[in-house]
């Protein structure tokens, strides 16, 4: 069975994808356990030192920090932390979210500053390749000092309070750990602090929406492609001439998947001569802008989350070589926040430009009948396919607005600016959806065009976007239910096989 590894070294996007797709085994290298004990024992050596103050060790939380704490009440602390701050509300997170931010809080262990023992480590393990995911609700977290909430929830299935989910059922974490033959944690000094310092949560919200937008920019120009041909546009514009012109990558890489895409069209060369339009509207001109400007949004926006990911967001930070214990504040969330707000603009804009696009497919232009269908007023056609997209649209605009502009200061002022990072990532996790229904429409209707221009095909690789959905799809004739269309749609998107019948004919960047 394939293994994900985890070790004291860098992870990428496409490594998240692979777990997220086939959720293997996770497996601590020898490396990670050898710097989770050097950061435990690093801190046990400095609580020896009867006289030293540690932040969460033996001091109170948060305002509460000028509160020395007795010697033998260290374990109570740290559990009475995790039974107070598992407050969260609202709908669970799903699966796939709960079982990255286990893997990312061993990421962030596995560097060795956050001075937590081996056994806890290796109990998420366990957990994760039982299939025993603790029960997480989604809201409750500002995304500072740590998704404080939702991972204190992580923590209760820990040490046998709260609920695992297992293959599907709830139990209570105490029955479930018992019948995997695995023990409940006491905490010892700092652990519990270590769990909920982090941004775990957000950070995976956000690493699976990108791991979905990182598709979605293709099925983007795929879709935009076909629209152009159902649309008998120009890819004059496209032409690398043209696009040296303006120095920004995103638009030449769009305009290059552009060219491939559309090769070969003949349609394109059907109307080569005498048609009297001059320019294309700009939701097919202007593809290259407007696409590459969201690339370009979501590559930064990726590279923030994956670097978060990579990160130490632990609080206090233990220093083994030196003996240093150091508080600072990698648990504040606000480049998670930032980066899910900027990448919420770009994939509102992909959904924005495929609805006008949509919109022009149904507008009985270019020798296409109203609403892409025979007998337009006996039949309705595709007409409620754009009113779906705007509706999707103006969602995503609402959600568009920043979270991170936004703060509330939380545990009595001591918090006093935070990012609202768990909302801007859960925001993009639902514009994404929204985003990959659009398309899903935009495909269904410039599909529907090419069939139109009988006799005459669009670019071979879109060609073959267009093929797979008729293995799925038959086209329009009369007016029928349209929500199994859409749904057969949608899971040819979703699980990737739109990008794959494309790739196998030209690769698009």
């Amino acid at each position: 069975m394939p293994t994900f590894i985890i070790e004291p070294k860098d992870y990428s996007l496409d490594d998240f994808k692979y777990y997220l797709s086939i959720s293997p085994e996770v497996e601590l290298a020898p490396a990670a356990l050898q710097r989770l004990a050097g950061s435990r024992a690093a801190l046990e050596r400095r609580m020896a030192d009867g006289e030293a103050t540690i932040y969460g060790v033996n001091t109170g939380f948060g305002r509460l920090s000028q509160v020395r704490i007795e010697p033998q009440n260290l374990l109570k602390l740290q559990r009475n932390l995790i039974l107070s701050h598992a407050a969260g509300v609202g709908p669970d997170l799903p699966p796939e979210i709960v079982r990255l931010a286990m893997l990312l809080k061993l990421i962030s262990f596995a560097r060795g500053y956050s001075g937590v023992r081996p056994e806890l480590a290796t109990l998420l393990v366990n957990l994760l390749n039982a299939d025993a995911l603790p029960v997480l609700p989604s809201q409750g977290s500002v995304g500072a000092s740590g998704d404080l909430a939702p991972l204190a929830h992580m923590t209760l299935a820990l040490i046998g309070e709260g609920q695992l989910d297992h293959a599907g059922q709830r139990q209570p974490a105490s029955e479930l750990l018992r019948s995997l033959n695995l023990t409940p944690l006491t905490l010892q000094a700092k652990e519990g602090l270590a769990m909920i310092n982090g941004t775990q949560i957000s950070t995976a919200i956000g690493l699976v929406a990108m791991a979905r937008l990182a598709d979605l920019i293709k099925v983007a120009d795929i879709v935009g492609a076909l629209s152009v041909d159902g649309l008998r546009g120009t890819p004059a514009p496209f032409r690398p001439e043209v696009q040296e012109l303006k120095r920004h990558a995103g638009a030449r890489v769009v305009a290059a998947n552009l060219r491939s895409l559309l090769e070969g069209s003949t349609i394109r060369e059907s109307h080569r001569e005498d048609d009297d339009r001059v320019q294309d509207p700009y939701s097919l001109r202007c593809m290259p802008q407007i696409h590459g400007a969201c690339r370009e949004a979501l590559a930064f926006a990726s590279t923030g989350l994956v670097n978060e990911a990579n990160s130490v967001s632990d609080n206090p930070l233990i220093f083994p070589d030196t003996g240093e214990i150091v508080s600072a504040g990698h648990f504040h969330g606000e480049m998670v926040a930032i980066a899910a707000d900027v990448a919420a603009i770009g994939a509102a804009e992909l959904g924005s430009i495929s609805e006008r696009r949509l919109f022009a497919l149904l507008s009985g232009q270019a020798g296409l009948p109203p609403f892409l269908v025979a007998n337009p007023g006996l039949n309705s056609g595709f007409m409620l396919l754009q009113v779906t997209a705007a509706a999707l649209v103006s969602e995503n605009k609402t959600l568009c607005h920043p979270a991170s502009v936004d703060s509330i200061p939380t545990g009595s002022d001591q918090e006093d600016h935070v990012p609202m990072a768990t909302w801007a990532n859960r925001k993009l996790l639902q514009i994404t959806d929204n985003l990959e229904q659009i398309l899903t429409l935009e495909y269904l209707a410039a599909a529907q065009a090419i069939d139109f221009h009988r006799g005459l095909e669009g670019g071979r690789a879109a060609m073959a976007a267009h093929r797979l959905l008729r293995s799925e799809v038959p086209g329009l004739e009369d007016d029928r239910y349209l929500g199994d269309d859409i749904q057969k749609a949608r899971r040819l998107i979703r699980s990737g096989a739109v990008v794959q019948a494309v790739e196998a004919v030209v690769s698009l960047s």
